[in-house]
């Protein structure tokens, strides 16, 4: 069944009530809406747990897509009770986890910005993350941080806005990823916008981010690696170097 996912247009909403619509053999739920975001683009989904009438709650270890990216899957931690279909649950999402993996997957685009290359990989992490650019070239790290931090502290609103898959079909450019290419198959793309009427930054992603670049906080380079003749991968981590978030 279709699911409703809330996150796509809030992502600030942690909490919903949902209805049990699938229980599979593996313990995975399926409800008709949820707020929890599916492992996709290089993003964990998220952990959480879910709250039964009685105040019972059933620990989630992981959510992830099915068959399609319109079915996702609740995943309880081995041991957990299960829900029957039709009952009515209050989802609850780790919301620290989560908001940490929102200021890091915007630092992610703001590096993007800073080193416009195509981006061949990338993973965003709770503490630390990476993005992997086709460039042949030497860059320094510290010049990247200041880079990077100035765009954070110029404190950039972050927008969500939706085009359609012609659009983006007709508009190929503005994918910046050379490999993994934007789902399309739902009718709309979301494009994550940094800046005044996009200013800094459009790209699509369906992942999660924070409304401005302030949010992010302190972040910095702690390594760049070369993965061939030319390929770098950039290691991103919350705080200054020697010191954690």
């Amino acid at each position: 069944m279709t699911v409703h996912a809330l996150y796509r247009d809030d992502f600030y909403l942690s909490t919903v009530e949902a209805t049990v619509t699938a229980v599979h053999d593996d313990g995975a739920i399926e409800f008709d809406q949820t707020c929890f975001y599916a492992m996709s683009g290089g993003q964990p989904g998220d952990t959480g747990f879910l709250e039964r009438d009685g105040g019972e709650r059933i620990a989630l270890g992981q959510t992830r897509h099915g068959a399609t990216k319109e079915i996702i899957l609740h995943v309880p931690l081995d041991g957990e009770p299960r829900p029957f279909v039709g009952e009515k649950l209050v989802l609850h999402i780790d919301w620290q986890r989560r908001y940490r993996l929102m200021r890091m997957h915007t630092a992610c685009h703001l590096l993007s910005v800073v080193c416009p290359y195509p981006i061949t990989g990338a993973a965003v992490g709770e503490e630390d993350s990476r993005v992997d650019f086709d460039m042949g070239e030497a860059i320094d790290k510290d010049e990247v941080t200041a880079k990077l931090m100035a765009l954070v502290n110029e404190n950039h609103p972050v927008t969500l806005q939706w085009i359609t898959d012609e659009d983006l079909a007709a508009n190929p450019g503005i994918v910046k990823s050379k490999n993994v290419r934007p789902p399309v198959g739902l009718g709309r793309v979301s494009l994550v916008c940094i800046g005044e009427n996009s200013a800094v930054d459009s790209q699509p992603c369906g992942g999660t981010h924070v409304s401005e670049t302030q949010e992010v906080g302190s972040i910095y380079i702690a390594k760049i690696e070369k993965k061939g003749k030319e390929n770098r991968r950039f290691r991103i981590r919350f705080g200054t170097p020697g010191e954690e978030a």
